[in-house]
């Protein structure tokens, strides 16, 4: 690969459902983006979401070495937060009534989840979401308790459904992302739509990051990282900008091999401050492989700093063909990499 396909590699930019439209098209093809997120929220069904993913699928990479699909992937929860709905699409409930369910029972659910999914040419899904929310807090956890979008009150609840999650999903060939790295379920603060989300008391080894454990072991391809502050594990930087929970938390305490994607450094109100061009590179520079995007429009400059970026540092780039071989490797798994030599 060339440097600049390479660096695509590491971007997810956004399509909006149930029809892209071509601007997005031309510049996720001018900046050879690697993966792509749905927007939005459509009724259309399996074989209409086909249409579209087929279309974004026609900006592989191809030669004569074989060629490099996209990861297109979608935040399909359940609940309140569920993309792709209509014919051929179950009805998710909430992850609060999942949790309710055997593990087994999960399991079984979510491996037909992921065989929808995965007719519609969605080959990631943006979950399963491995927060915990304290039962003191509940619903005044802004992002997730305010939508039901945990498991359970415990760790310990969390860690079991998310297991299960991820084996249904790994069954149909689907891959998941655990989010939000370390933790969102302390917070009251929505990071999509304020500034300064802080968490106060979540330590490096507390037992509810451990649920994210659980799901690694169980072999989730995708870890995301949030961009709330941890004064208790690095006040100084956000979560996604922080080399002591990317590099320290998740690759050395927890042992995880896969893709560290962001959560959203396109429109999120948390990452407001900082120019779209430097919240590409800190993430980068701070250990993460896979800069996700809700904004289109932020691709040009995004890529173009990192770009520019690996040109003139040897070590950034090191990192990131390091972060390129990873995103191959989960694309290889989801059956969109192919070589021919």
């Amino acid at each position: 690969m060339s440097d600049s396909q390479v660096v695509g590699q590491l971007f997810m930019g956004a399509a909006q459902i149930p029809t892209t439209t071509d601007a997005d098209m031309t510049v996720l093809r001018r900046y050879q983006v690697g993966s792509v997120i749905l927007m939005g929220r459509s009724q259309v069904g399996v074989w209409r979401t086909r249409g579209l993913t087929d279309r974004l699928q026609s900006l592989r990479q191809t030669d004569r070495a074989g060629s490099v699909g996209l990861l297109v992937s979608a935040d399909q929860e359940g609940g309140q937060v569920q993309t792709l709905k209509g014919p051929g699409f179950s009805a998710i409930p909430e992850a609060l009534a999942q949790g309710r369910w055997t593990a087994s029972e999960l399991q079984t659910h979510a491996t037909q989840w992921a065989a929808e999914l995965r007719t519609a040419g969605v080959n990631l899904n943006l979950a399963p979401v491995a927060d915990v929310v304290p039962p003191e807090i509940g619903t005044g956890n802004g992002p997730i308790g305010r939508y039901g979008r945990q498991f359970g009150y415990s760790a310990d609840v969390v860690a079991r459904q998310t297991t299960a999650y991820v084996k249904g999903f790994r069954k149909s060939g689907v891959l998941t992302t655990l989010k939000h790295f370390p933790g969102l379920g302390r917070v009251s603060g929505n990071t999509d739509t304020t500034a300064n989300v802080t968490d106060t008391t979540l330590t490096r080894y507390d037992r509810d990051v451990r649920a994210f454990g659980s799901g690694i072991a169980a072999g989730a391809a995708f870890v995301m990282v949030s961009s709330a502050t941890y004064t208790r594990i690095d006040p100084k930087r956000q979560a996604v900008f922080s080399p002591t929970v990317l590099n320290g938390m998740l690759r050395q305490d927890l042992g995880f091999r896969g893709v560290i994607v962001s959560d959203d450094l396109g429109k999120a109100v948390a990452v407001r401050s900082v120019p779209p061009a430097q919240r590409a590179l800190r993430f980068i520079r701070a250990g993460g492989d896979m800069v996700l995007t809700a904004d289109t429009a932020d691709i040009p400059a995004m890529v173009g700093a990192v770009r520019d970026a690996v040109r003139h540092d040897p070590a950034l780039r090191a990192r990131a063909l390091d972060s390129a071989r990873r995103v191959l490797t989960a694309k290889q798994a989801a059956g969109v990499l192919r070589c021919d030599g």
